[in-house]
């Protein structure tokens, strides 16, 4: 039994909340005020590494990542590749289908898979190494036989992608638009052929003037759902307030790297070396590549925006378990999974579970 504040579908209630492995039952009882403030754990869609693996590297990284972000608060997320050879990707797939399968002791449950790479446009693929590929069903098909796709990253103007976005829909997999050099009006026909959403908005697509929209124009026109990175670093503070009021869904993902929750250094990002200073990834370029941001940070920043806290906890956990069909996650409801994130005033995490389990949320 918790007790405290709660964010519920329908609004706050100060009571306490019963369950299992799901939510039992919720109830109201205003003599349980606590201090403490009970959401719906986190759901992040987009996710490379964290204390010290990457996703790439196959094996049981999976399960470390799952591990490190729980104690963040994230109760649930994808598993995300890189531009890679297709021999590496089938490694990470199959790295991945185990975790996927069984959720790690003290993890969070892994979802399944947000194919980032490699059907991408070459000359927008930021920090992606440039092994990119031409989709084909064939190949996504032999893919999600390794692991389960559930969101899969392109690049819309690649001859023969659009036409694709249709048949991948069909499979259940959620399209989305990023690492694109794509006009408006390749985002326009994307969205209208399928495409659900727009992966880290802002970075690795076309960016908007008043001549020329680009993606982020047709983003910010037409789009319902769309993921952004909100370090505060990926994008300033003014063009996230502008997609806030223009995308009804925008949610928040971290983009987290191998350097996620490690010292300054030298780390890897698939094949590419990365550098972690002053709480951002770097290429030696001095290109950022992915983030070494937690979703409990990634609140805090949303709540610094301006956001009360019900806002930003929709956009770090009903809005992308909406968003995956994920009805039963992202919520605090009866029936729903048990996967909640309790905050003290400075919405740090004093408590994590998943799936009705007690996360322990000391460092390694």
């Amino acid at each position: 039994m918790l007790s405290g504040r709660i964010l519920t579908p329908t609004g706050w209630i100060t009571g306490s909340i019963g369950f299992g492995q799901r939510i039992q039952q919720i109830q109201e009882d205003p003599a349980a005020a606590s201090g403490l403030t009970i959401l719906p754990g986190f759901v992040d869609l987009h996710v490379h590494g964290a204390a010290g693996v990457d996703i790439m590297q196959g094996g049981d990284a999976g399960a470390t990542v799952a591990r490190t972000h729980a104690r963040h608060g994230t109760t649930s997320l994808l598993g995300t590749t890189l531009t890679a050879k297709e021999a590496s990707i089938r490694r990470a797939l199959a790295g991945l289908a185990g975790v996927i399968a069984e959720r790690p002791a003290g993890g969070a449950r892994m979802l399944g898979v947000h194919l980032e790479g490699p059907f991408l446009n070459l000359h927008r693929l930021g920090a992606q190494p440039p092994d990119v590929m031409v989709a084909s069903m064939e190949l996504v098909r032999s893919l999600n036989g390794v692991a389960p796709i559930r969101v899969l990253t392109m690049a819309p103007e690649v001859d023969g992608h659009l036409a694709l976005i249709p048949r991948l829909k069909a499979m259940g997999i959620r399209v989305q638009i990023g690492h694109s050099a794509g006009t408006y009006e390749d985002g326009v026909a994307a969205l209208n052929a399928g495409v659900a959403g727009f992966t880290h908005l802002f970075n690795g697509m076309s960016g908007m003037d008043h001549y020329h929209p680009g993606m982020v124009g047709a983003a910010l026109a037409h789009a319902e759902y769309a993921e952004v990175i909100p370090d505060l670093m990926h994008v300033s503070p003014g063009a996230l307030r502008s997609a806030l009021r223009t995308i009804p869904r925008l949610y928040g993902i971290t983009d987290a790297t191998s350097a996620t929750g490690m010292p300054d250094g030298e780390y890897a990002l698939g094949t590419q070396r990365v550098f972690k200073c002053l709480g951002c990834v770097r290429l030696a370029s001095g290109s950022l590549a992915g983030s070494v941001l937690t979703m409990d940070q990634a609140l805090r920043n949303f709540v610094g925006l301006g956001l009360d806290l019900a806002d930003a906890s929709h956009r770090l956990s009903l809005y992308p378990a909406d968003y995956l069909g994920e009805t039963e996650r992202g919520r605090l409801a009866p029936g729903a999974w048990a996967d909640m994130v309790v905050l003290n005033a400075e919405l740090q995490p004093v408590a994590v579970y998943v799936e009705g389990e007690a996360i322990d949320l000391s460092p390694t």
